[in-house]
């Protein structure tokens, strides 16, 4: 094959959830790569999903779309074939991760995702366990694939100088941000009504035979769970908050555990089942309420964290393991806040959050801002405090300035090449057929001829 395929680096494409009004398109088989099939309704999917951020895409990129999902379904054909493995746990952990950032884009109300998607949460994930299954079983033979690839500072010189002068990308002006999360305590006049009504709950179901699924429904704290009757599905050990998953895994199968403290609030849990180290648990949360005056002490308290901060009796390092919220992921990384975008800790400022980007406005590097209020993904309102850290200006990239992300660059180009080099050579003894529909895709001739020689 003379021209290269040109495999966008490490592109896998993630598995889409659509609404059913999304599905109008009368499905049909478009390529067979092995023993795995692409639908036309893949394509169209995936097509739809990039344009969304580039609408001036032409309808030629399809043919790229089709390429890549080629690849992707011969990761996975050949994945199979080798016995790779993917555990069910990892399946599940990563279905529930996709169900978190569903409720938080849905403001955790499952009914709104019922209605947009035009099935429950549990029905998601069961339309969704194979493709997902098959996304990681790729992702894990690409990494087979490229685990040997890296790169040395020589070759890393040698891309950024192989760039014309003329095609180096721009920077925006970039921040890197840390933070303290702070939460509200729950006074003891609240903290005894939580217990005291959880209680009766218990009362209810241990005497009165009454049904936790049930009662689940009607008053857990819970929103993700309580609209599936208290169901958390199946997890692994290390899953949940010691204090939860202590009681959980003590439990026999339709048992009620006595009420449980957490950082949460109160719980009551019934095992549902138990596989080795996964189970299957229901709970009822009754969480304190927060009362205007705990959530003004919160603000005071963190105001008096960052004045001790300005006045240098206290580091940063030791207020955020003192007194920060240790279920943020950004408290495990010296407070330092990734970018959900890119995977590191820079944000250009129009992906910045509204109410970081006013409170960080006119700080200089080192600076804190005053404290302010913001809604956790639980749903619960906290108080944050962020420090700017480094602020860059808007420049052409550079070598020095940019050195990490000119070398990730360079080490996805390294990928893409090994990647390339297999798909070449699997293709030879692969099976693989595309639809009429898209013969005329000159990538796709090339990948037919490689396949068919």
């Amino acid at each position: 094959m003379k021209n290269k395929l040109r495999i966008i680096p490490l592109l896998l494409f993630p598995f889409l959830l659509a609404a059913q009004n999304d599905r109008a398109v009368i499905d049909r088989v478009v390529a067979t790569v092995g023993g795995e099939i692409i639908l036309l309704s893949e394509v169209q999917e995936q097509f739809a999903y990039v344009q969304k951020e580039q609408p001036t895409l032409p309808e030629e990129f399809r043919c790229t779309v089709l390429q890549n999902l080629i690849v992707q379904k011969l990761l996975v054909n050949q994945a199979k074939l080798d016995s790779v493995e993917v555990k069910d746990e990892e399946v599940e952990n990563q279905l529930n991760a996709r169900i978190d950032r569903l409720m938080l884009y849905f403001n955790q109300d499952p009914k709104a995702i019922e209605e947009f998607y035009g099935q429950g949460i549990e029905q998601i994930k069961e339309q969704t366990r194979s493709d997902m299954r098959n996304q990681l079983l790729a992702e894990r033979m690409q990494g087979e694939i490229t685990s040997h690839a890296t790169i040395t500072p020589s070759e890393v010189r040698r891309f950024f100088k192989d760039i014309p002068a003329d095609s180096l990308p721009y920077f925006n002006a970039e921040v890197e941000i840390r933070e303290i999360v702070y939460k509200p305590r729950v006074n003891a006049v609240e903290r005894e009504k939580a217990r005291l009504a959880i209680e009766e709950l218990r009362t209810r179901i241990v005497d009165g035979g009454e049904d936790l699924a049930s009662l689940a429904g009607k008053y857990s704290d819970d929103p993700g769970s309580a609209a599936n009757a208290g169901d958390l599905g199946w997890q692994k050990r290390g899953t949940f908050v010691p204090e939860f998953e202590a009681m959980a895994y003590k439990l026999e199968k339709n048992q009620v555990s006595p009420v449980v403290e957490t950082e949460f609030g109160f719980h009551i849990i019934q095992l549902v089942e138990r596989r080795g180290n996964l189970i299957r648990c229901r709970h009822i949360l009754i969480k304190p309420s927060i009362t205007d005056e705990d959530m003004a002490a919160a603000k005071t308290k963190l105001d008096t964290i960052r004045n001790l901060l300005l006045s240098n009796n206290l580091t940063f390092g030791e207020a955020l393991k003192k007194y920060g919220d240790k279920n943020q992921s950004s408290f495990h990384n010296d407070g330092r806040v990734a970018n959900p975008r890119s995977g590191n800790t820079f944000f250009e400022v129009a992906d910045l959050d509204t109410d970081i980007f006013f409170a960080i406005d006119g700080l200089g590097v080192g600076g804190y801002s005053q404290p302010f209020e913001f809604r956790s993904p639980d749903g619960s309102t906290n108080f944050r405090l962020v420090q700017l850290n480094s602020r860059s200006k808007p420049h052409k990239a550079d070598l020095k300035l940019d050195y990490n992300k000119i070398q990730q660059a360079a080490l996805d180009q390294k990928k893409a090449d090994f990647t390339e080099k297999w798909v070449l050579e699997k293709l030879r003894s692969t099976y693989l057929s595309v639809s009429d529909m898209f013969q005329f895709c000159p990538n796709l001739k090339e990948m037919l001829a490689e396949s068919n020689p």
